[in-house]
């Protein structure tokens, strides 16, 4: 099935919403108590990406499939809690559905994240990462993404342990 990317715009809000709402649900539901997960996804509504896809300090890439969006990567400021080292950006969410994993769907927008980072005028990009997603933490590894600190990711009431990562921009691919 061919594979298509392009940035994402203010009138992608209601299928961002749902693409949000649905990898993280296929990726981390099973974790959370139903209250939980659903007062999270709350969050990923069409006002509030329609917020972001209108805002510059955002940039979202998504992949779609037959005109479908099926993952996508989110640039923006940053909101977790660490102490830059020089000018960051922060890759705020990664996600890409099942059905195309080890696809090179992760590759395409790793690869433009960090590119789109650079052109944004960052020199260090960082990200959060479940502690036991084991497979996402070899692939951001990979990329040279190095350990900062662990904090608490909410899930309504619930604390997720995640390690802060950091990528120098300098001496990225």
């Amino acid at each position: 099935m061919k594979l298509s990317y392009r940035t994402a715009g203010p009138l992608d809000a209601a299928a961002m919403a749902a693409l949000a709402r649905r990898t993280f649900t296929e990726t981390f539901g099973h974790l959370y108590r139903p209250e939980d997960l659903a007062a999270f996804l709350l969050s990923h509504n069409s006002q509030s990406w329609g917020a972001e896809l209108s805002d510059p300090a955002f940039a979202v890439r998504i992949c779609e499939a037959q005109g479908q969006p099926v993952a996508y990567a989110k640039l923006g400021p940053p909101s977790l809690p660490f102490e830059p080292q020089g000018r960051p950006l922060e890759l705020r969410q990664f996600y890409v559905l099942q059905p195309w994993q080890g696809a090179g769907v992760a590759t395409q927008l790793m690869d433009w994240a960090i590119s789109q980072a650079k052109t944004r005028g960052a020199d260090e990009l960082y990200l959060s990462v479940f502690t036991d997603n084991h497979r996402a933490r070899r692939f951001y590894e990979r990329y040279g993404f190095t350990f900062v600190q662990t904090y608490d990711f909410m899930v309504g009431s619930h604390a997720d342990q995640d390690h802060i990562l950091r990528l120098d921009l300098k001496e990225a691919r």
